[in-house]
């Protein structure tokens, strides 16, 4: 369980800050809900205790996870989906993404990032890259306690 200043991540949303544990009545049930802030998308959203495992809420990475994401989006050999069939890359970069999984995120974004680079990307892919950064960003700013730009200069020098 986790407690009110903690720094986690959901996935598909991104990273927050859960700001309050309340009881709150909704459709009738009293429930207990984290009620997280998301710094980067200004955003709210209360979510069950109940369902923590079920979404896969977890902590952000600590420092020597940050430095394992900045080894994988330094690598310039480009691995895992990105073969030339553009629904196999999609899916498997998607199944990444909803893993929620911050390894996977960052090869997701440095194999989408390179593509768009070499060959150019479809609208989907380029959508799923935007996303798929914008998860990374909000994580490493918190793990680093850093500004949103700061992060999206130190991800630019690092994918070129």
């Amino acid at each position: 369980m986790f407690k009110v200043g903690d720094k986690v991540v959901y996935p598909m949303h991104g990273a927050g800050i859960i700001e309050a544990i309340e009881e709150r009545e909704v459709l009738g049930q009293k429930k207990k809900y984290y009620i997280m802030r998301f710094p980067l998308g200004d955003m709210k959203v209360m979510l069950p205790l109940e369902s923590e495992q079920v979404v896969g809420l977890r902590e952000v990475v600590d420092e020597e996870g940050v430095e394992q994401v900045i080894k994988i989006l330094k690598e310039k050999k480009v691995t895992g989906s990105s073969g030339t069939n553009w629904n196999h890359r999609y899916r498997a970069n998607l199944e990444k993404l909803r893993s929620g999984n911050i390894y996977q995120i960052a090869e997701v974004v440095s194999i989408l990032a390179r593509r768009e680079h070499d060959k150019g990307l479809s609208t989907g892919e380029r959508k799923m890259l935007e996303n798929a950064r914008q998860i990374l960003i909000s994580e490493l700013a918190l793990a680093r306690n850093y500004e949103k730009k700061q992060v999206e200069t130190m991800l630019e020098k690092l994918l070129a």
